[in-house]
C-alpha cells in the first residue's frame, strides 16, 4: 500500500508492507520520502495555488508515481490538506494529481486531518508515554489538534502553520519584535480556541502532548544537538519546555542563512521554522504541558492504515 500527504509545505510518501499478519500487523516501511514543494506558497493571500507551486508538486508527485510502481504497491491513497482547501482553483490541483499518479487526491476535511494524524500518531506510544494524549500536528497552513486515548475524543483544526505565520507576520529576516509579538497573539488566539474545545470531553486532561511533522522535529533535533537529522533518534524523543523555548528564542533571532548552517535543518524548511518552533512553544504555554514528545509518525502513517 502507499499513501501520500500532500501538505501547505512539503509532500511526502510513505510505501508501506502489511506483513502476513493482516490487519493485527504493525506497519513496515518501505519508502519513506519527503520533498519541501511549498504548494500553499501565497494561498493565504492570493487563496488560489501559484502555478509555480502546482508544478513543483507534479514534479515530485511524478517521482512518487514511479516509486510506488516499481514497489507494486496495490492501494494508493493521496490526501492534500490545508492549502487545497483553501484555493479557489484546487481544481487545477486535482486534474494535475489524476493525470500525474491516476488516483484522485482527497481534500480531506480539517477534522478528518486530524483523526488519519491521531491514528498514525499514537501506535507504539503505550510504551513510552501515558494516554490520554494531546497529538498537535503543526503543518504549514494549519496545526491539528487531537485528544484520546486509543480513539479520538475531540478534534480541531486552526490556521495557523509555520507557512502561514511566515507570510503572514514574519517576513523580516530575522523577524523583528512587532511581527514576533503580533505572530505570539495571533497564534495565541488561534491555540486557545482549540484549547477551548478540547477541554470539552470527559478525559481528566492530557498526560502526554505528541508533536508531529517537520517543525517539532527539527526543534527536537537542535535541543538534542544532533550532527544530522536522525529520525531513530528523534522518534519519541521528550523535550521540555525550556528547551523549545530556548530554540524558538535562537531562530527567531537568526538570518535564514545562519539556520542553513543548523546540522538538522532541512534546506526548504529554514525560513519558515522560527514559526513553526513558536507555534510550537505556545501551544505548551496555551495548554500548560511541560514537555513534548516528538514523533516521525503521523498522518501519512494513518492514511497507509486506513487502506486495510
Amino acid at each position: 500500500m502507499a499513501g501520500i500527504d500532500c501538505g501547505t509545505n512539503s509532500i511526502r510518501l510513505l510505501v508501506a508492507d502489511l506483513g502476513e499478519q493482516g490487519d493485527l500487523a504493525p506497519l513496515t516501511d518501505v519508502v519513506r520520502r519527503m520533498e519541501i514543494v511549498r504548494l500553499g506558497e501565497g494561498v493565504d493571500e492570493t487563496r488560489r495555488l501559484a502555478p509555480a507551486a502546482i508544478e513543483r508538486t507534479r514534479r515530485a508527485l511524478a517521482g512518487y508515481a514511479a516509486e510506488i510502481a516499481a514497489h507494486g504497491a496495490e492501494r494508493v491513497r493521496m490526501c492534500a490538506t490545508s492549502a487545497s482547501r483553501d484555493a479557489a482553483n484546487a481544481d487545477e490541483f486535482v486534474a494535475m494529481v489524476e493525470a500525474t499518479l491516476g488516483v484522485t487526491p482527497e481534500v480531506v476535511t480539517g477534522d478528518e486531518e486530524a483523526r488519519l494524524t491521531f491514528t498514525g500518531a499514537v501506535g507504539g506510544l503505550a510504551d513510552v508515554a501515558p494516554a490520554p494524549y494531546l497529538v498537535v500536528d503543526i503543518g504549514g497552513g494549519s496545526t491539528e489538534f487531537v485528544v484520546g486515548v486509543d480513539t479520538v475524543a475531540r478534534a480541531v483544526s486552526v490556521d495557523s502553520g509555520c507557512v502561514r505565520m511566515t507570510e503572514r507576520h514574519l517576513r523580516a529576516d530575522p523577524p523583528t519584535a512587532a511581527q514576533i509579538v503580533a505572530a505570539e497573539h495571533d497564534i495565541a488566539e488561534a491555540v486557545d480556541r482549540a484549547v477551548a474545545v478540547l477541554t470539552v470531553t470527559d478525559l481528566p486532561g492530557p498526560a502526554t502532548l505528541v508533536g508531529l511533522a517537520g517543525s517539532v522535529t527539527t526543534v527536537a533535533g537542535i535541543a538534542l544537538g544532533l550532527d544530522e537529522y536522525r529520525p531513530e533518534r528523534l522518534h519519541h524523543a521528550r523535550i521540555s519546555y525550556q528547551q523549545v523555548a530556548e530554540v524558538t528564542a535562537d531562530l527567531l533571532a537568526m538570518p535564514v542563512a545562519r539556520r542553513l548552517r543548523i546540522p538538522v535543518m532541512h534546506p526548504g524548511r529554514a525560513d519558515v521554522i522560527a514559526a513553526g518552533a513558536l507555534v510550537l512553544r505556545i501551544i505548551m504555554e496555551r495548554a500548560g504541558v511541560p514537555s513534548v514528545v516528538a514523533s516521525e509518525h503521523d498522518i501519512l502513517d494513518g492514511i497507509c492504515l486506513s487502506l486495510r
